[in-house]
């Protein structure tokens, strides 16, 4: 190895060039990179790598659905009709807006329990605005939404400034907004809304025209089929590993079945929700945020290991304040899509089994507890998977009580395969 002095003048002196690599020198790559050249070959050696290394992904939640879904129709042929089939996809709209902002908090391995009476306190801010002082619905609406986005902040201020635990916070959070709510309510307790205005609207507006449904299926498809192929082209460009055309291809016809199927279920009944675009809106963007941006890989970042992030000169405190802020807005959401459901804003919002499904949700999903490990989509799977089970036991007219043990029992399995998958990487060193 051959060590050269240099003696330029915009070099300081002593200096020495870096040793040049020796000439049978091999690159060392990452063999998760190479499977995307392997074809459909590399993929399923990737999948049985996943399998024996205990990263499941999705499967256990998709093959679970599947499984809730036959029980329930063999039980009653009236389940997977179109008819409740657009019912469970309405009433899930409000969990899992919820759920979306709480994947945010739990990507940092927290939690936020406050979720339920801040989607309360948007319900009731919207109707005192709107309804008791003729205040304009979409500033109501703002007003809301930015309402909980603070209260968010406050509670990530706590948190990431002060140091008090997440879970003290938002418990204290949960109390006082639930307080903050009944006062504003005033006496009456309850105060009804316009079922044909702005809020109304979020859960009762049909697509009722065909072509709309079948055009926002083929626009989905479009945008995915483009999306996905400018990015292999990119990667092409840059010289490393991309899907080839054949996969986009392959992937894009099962969304193509999924979207169009959905849409030919709704149109035979009133149309495609309103609620169920906006949600999938909302995942689109917040999945695109957290895997295709700065922020999102600082919120990663933080649930791996706060330490090493703090050291690569990422912001922590600010990144937790912000996330506890998307919390607090996606529970506000959700909150008017609840308010929007019932036409009305009451003492009972945001109480009861709400924040256990919303959690539920996210969890079951495929959201890790323990940080750094989820997706905003695992939100739309796990509301699913939650509001499938509550249909089906009321179908067949199962006492709530059951419903709660049956939902506490799948989050306890879900939790249960959350951590053997944590030990099974760490075993494979993969975690």
């Amino acid at each position: 190895m051959n060590i050269k002095k240099t003696s330029g003048p915009e070099d300081a002196p002593g200096a020495v060039d870096a040793p040049a690599p020796a000439a049978d020198a091999v690159t060392a790559i990452d063999p998760r990179l190479l499977v995307r050249e392997q074809g459909f070959g590399g993929y399923l050696s990737e999948f049985k790598r996943k399998m024996r290394a205990g990263d499941l992904g999705s499967i256990p939640v998709v093959v679970g659905l599947i499984i809730i879904c036959a029980i329930f129709q063999g039980l009653n042929s009236n389940f997977l009709t179109a008819q409740n089939i657009n019912n469970i996809s309405v009433t899930m709209v409000a969990t899992g807006m919820m759920a979306v902002g709480v994947i945010f908090v739990l990507l940092l391995g927290e939690i936020d329990l406050s979720v339920g009476a801040v989607s309360g306190v948007s319900g009731a801010i919207v109707a005192v605005l709107s309804v008791t002082n003729g205040v304009n619905e979409w500033l109501a609406l703002l007003a809301a939404i930015a309402g909980g986005a603070l209260i968010g902040a406050i509670h990530g201020f706590f948190f990431a400034k002060i140091g008090a635990p997440a879970f003290a916070v938002t418990l204290a959070g949960l109390l006082f907004w639930q307080g903050f709510m009944l006062q504003i309510l005033g006496e009456n307790g309850t105060i009804n809304l316009d079922g044909d205005g702005l809020i109304g609207q979020l859960t009762t507006y049909y697509f009722t025209d065909v072509a709309a449904g079948y055009g926002l299926a083929l626009l989905a498809v479009a945008a995915f089929f483009f999306s996905s192929y400018t990015d292999s082209r990119r990667r092409n460009a840059a010289g490393i590993p991309s899907r080839p055309l054949s996969e986009i291809v392959l992937r894009t016809v099962l969304l193509g079945i999924v979207a169009f199927a959905a849409a030919i279920m709704f149109n035979q009944y009133k149309g495609t929700p309103l609620a169920v675009v906006l949600f999938l809106v909302v995942l689109v963007l917040t999945d695109f945020v957290l895997r295709r941006t700065t922020y999102g890989r600082k919120v990663f970042a933080l649930g791996g290991s706060v330490e090493a992030s703090r050291r690569a000169g990422i912001n922590v405190e600010m990144v937790r304040i912000s996330v506890f802020a998307i919390a607090g807005m996606f529970a506000a959401i959700g909150g008017l899509f609840w308010a929007s459901k019932i036409a009305a804003a009451n003492q009972g919002a945001g109480a009861g089994d709400l924040l256990m499904n919303v959690i539920a949700a996210a969890v079951i999903g495929g959201t890790s507890l323990f940080g750094g490990r989820g997706r905003t989509w695992n939100a739309l799977l796990g509301v699913m998977v939650i509001t499938s089970i509550q249909y089906g036991l009321a179908l067949e007219g199962i006492a709530t009580p059951v419903q709660y043990m049956i939902t506490g029992g799948v989050l306890l399995a879900t939790v249960v395969i959350d951590s053997i998958t944590r030990k099974t990487q760490k075993t494979a060193g993969r975690a």
